[in-house]
């Protein structure tokens, strides 16, 4: 491979906003693996965010790299899977997997698309140096004849229209809006574009906590809601506390502690107990060999979280603790209480006017 960006590239990131900022080239924040797709002629090379190779993972994507992308190109986009209209985060992770059988089997029966909506090279031009404005128009020439799996991601320069793209894909399970300034260069692993992700609130469970690899202190709170049958589930942990904070919350919790054997999640360690009801997890190809142990409390604390989106019955992301609830009984805490984003057909997303 010889091209003027040579692979490993980590992408340009973007930072949160509150607000939608005016002035600017806007997509929607798309939910899934970001890749750095490196094609000379055959040689394809497919980068994780981290710089990490990606491209066995995804041999249908390969594929669709030589049928539809310059003869000599660098893109930036985002590897996803749809599934029943709308984005679907856990069946891409499903995709890294060691066998290569099962990899085999899973572009199958769930292929991955290719949104691409950034271009670093083309031919033997780089285009790290070029503003953001010039950089989108070379994209949509070279990608004017693309077709499914690999998409050219809709842009605007509209903040009316990416204030409407913000309200409705969501249902498409996108996840909020990415904004770039019109004369940005494209700068590798530097937070210079601008995120506007969804936040709502929801009063959960006190379950339990993990300890912070600092000390004895607390990590992440461990985040439980009420099912319909009255099972506590497990939905997520909240985090990113001041390190006094986390002293403070050993104190606080310290006449909850109880034995995990009586606990609702004390069978967590069991590998079978998790396809019957969700569970603090156990190690995995994501955690390796980090300690996924807990400590149990008497689920009788209610604290308000911040969140993005759920990913089916959990937050996608880590929230964030907002304050105590002493008004609430940890019965009341259901799924009930979580707002239903209103649908929207990811077709209609990655349709050519967007």
């Amino acid at each position: 491979m010889d091209l003027p960006v040579m692979p490993p590239v980590k992408p340009m990131l973007a930072k949160s906003v509150s607000r939608i900022p005016p002035g600017m080239s806007y997509e929607a924040k798309w939910d899934g693996f970001r890749a750095i797709v490196h094609r000379d002629g055959d040689e394809v090379v497919i980068g994780s965010r981290t710089g990490k190779p990606l491209t066995r993972y995804f041999p249908e994507l390969v594929t669709a790299v030589r049928d539809n992308l310059p003869p000599r190109c660098v893109i930036d986009g985002e590897i996803v899977i749809a599934y029943d209209g709308r984005l679907d985060f856990d069946r891409l992770s499903e995709r890294i997997h060691p066998a290569d059988s099962r990899v085999r089997m899973l572009a199958e029966q769930t292929p991955a698309s290719l949104v691409a909506f950034d271009v670093l090279a083309v031919g033997d031009d780089s285009l790290l140096a070029t503003p953001q404005a010039e950089r989108r128009a070379v994209l949509e020439a070279a990608l004017s004849d693309v077709s499914a799996p690999v998409h050219l991601a809709p842009a605007t320069t509209d903040p009316a229209v990416a204030q409407q793209w913000f309200e409705q894909y969501e249902g498409a399970g996108l996840d909020g809006v990415v904004a770039k300034p019109l004369d940005l260069p494209y700068r590798p692993d530097t937070r210079v574009m601008y995120k506007i992700k969804h936040e709502r609130t929801a009063d959960c469970v006190v379950a339990g906590y993990r300890l912070h690899k600092s000390g004895p202190v607390v990590g992440s709170l461990l985040l439980g809601l009420y099912d319909e049958e009255g099972v506590l589930q497990h939905v997520g942990v909240c985090a990113a506390f001041p390190m006094k904070r986390r002293a403070e919350l050993i104190t606080e919790l310290e006449p909850l502690l109880t034995d995990v054997a009586g606990h609702p999640w004390g069978s967590w360690a069991d590998a079978a107990a998790h396809e019957h009801a969700r569970l603090p997890g156990t190690p995995s190809r994501w955690s390796g060999k980090k300690d996924m142990s807990w400590v149990p409390v008497r689920p009788e604390r209610v604290c308000e979280v911040a969140y993005d989106h759920m990913e089916g019955d959990r937050f996608r992301h880590t929230a964030q603790f907002r304050r105590w609830r002493p008004d609430r009984t940890p019965e009341s805490c259901t799924y009930a209480q979580l707002e239903e984003v209103v649908r929207y057909d990811l077709a209609a997303v990655l349709s050519p006017d967007g």
